[in-house]
């Protein structure tokens, strides 16, 4: 009988988990609040992690001490070594399987999208960040700290841009666009001032401007030059990361699979894709970049089925169930620390 194994790919904004099995078999995908550990901490975050894990246990319909043979986590805001080691111990010591890995998520974007397990991978969700891994085994990141270390992107940065843009429009200090008369009513609020008001008071919290940035998106699309420029900014931004890179690991002059994914990446996007792909034409012509055509979390539980001794044909099954199905929406399987009481036949655990 296969083992079971856990694929986790923890974003800033969501956590998506699928739990399998080593002959490919979608048993179970849940969805969760977002990974973040820099905040709520590491022993908060692994507890919130083992709680999802028996979220889907339950739904396959398993008791929530079945056993799991390997776990891949590969999770955001998890960006150094020793971060890395923490989330190791807390995981460990919950028990969450036999075996667990714990990478960065940017890492579950390149093993999903380089079927040889290297290249450049970028992840703009709510937050961004990339990583390049060597054909060697060499890897360049980015210490990815936020303004205090340079970065920029992502949605909550293209909304927070938008924002501004449409005030600064409005007093004088930016010129004239439709931000102005798109944004306020995602809130059911009159202006943008009194958006930028609830914000600064706390009646609006930072995170919800994440659901912005969609609309920074379409007004760009639709022509208007300051939503372009937002859009613009962030594929040069997108680009800065690719190319530095490359550098490091000096695959300049190689060809290089570049994988694009996360939520601003993978909604069809196409003036930022086709931005992106003009810029590195022209800077690193041998990179090869490609929109990930699959959630993330494939790349999470591919680690945990190779880790497992998982034939090749198994995380092709695997993969294309999970490419086939709707992901969960957040939280759709409530409380389920107890036993179901019919489980059906388990399959077989070490």
């Amino acid at each position: 009988m296969p083992d079971l194994v856990v694929g986790v790919d923890g974003g800033n904004s969501k956590t998506d988990l699928v739990l399998a099995d080593t002959e490919g078999r979608l048993l179970a995908w849940a969805r969760g609040e977002g990974t973040r550990p820099h905040t709520d901490g590491m022993e908060v975050t692994a507890e919130r992690l083992a709680h999802l894990g028996r979220r889907a246990l339950a739904e396959a319909g398993l008791a929530h001490t079945t056993p799991v043979a390997v776990g891949a986590y590969f999770l955001a805001n998890v960006d150094r070594r020793a971060q890395e080691r923490s989330a190791l111990r807390q995981l460990t010591r919950l028990g969450v399987a036999e075996r667990a890995v714990v990478r960065n998520d940017t890492l579950a974007v390149l093993r999903a999208g380089a079927p040889d397990g290297w290249g450049v991978a970028v992840v703009s969700g709510a937050g961004i960040n990339a990583a390049a891994v060597h054909p060697q085994g060499r890897q360049a990141r980015f210490l990815s700290l936020g303004d205090i270390t340079g970065d920029w992107g992502g949605g909550l940065a293209v909304a927070r841009a938008g924002l501004g843009a449409a005030v600064r429009a409005g007093d004088g200090r930016g010129p004239a666009t439709r931000l102005r008369r798109d944004l306020p009513a995602h809130f059911g609020l009159a202006s943008v001032e009194s958006v930028a008001l609830a914000v600064s008071s706390g009646e609006i919290p930072v995170p919800a401007l994440h659901g912005l940035a969609p609309l920074v998106f379409a007004t760009a699309a639709s022509g208007d030059a300051v939503a372009r420029g937002i859009v613009v900014r962030l594929g040069d931004e997108i680009v800065a990361m690719v190319t530095a890179l490359l550098r490091r690991l000096r695959l300049l002059r190689t060809p290089t699979p570049v994988v694009l994914g996360g939520g601003t990446l993978q909604n069809d996007q196409v003036l930022l894709r086709d931005h992106i792909h003009a810029r590195l034409a022209a800077e690193a012509p041998l990179a090869r970049p490609r929109v990930l055509d699959v959630p993330p979390v494939v790349g999470a539980v591919t680690e945990a089925l190779l880790t497992a001794g998982a034939s090749a044909t198994a995380r092709r099954r695997l993969r294309e169930a999970i490419a086939d199905r709707k992901p969960p929406a957040q939280g759709a399987v409530d409380a389920c620390d107890t036993e179901p009481t019919q489980a059906p036949a388990q399959p077989r655990v070490r």
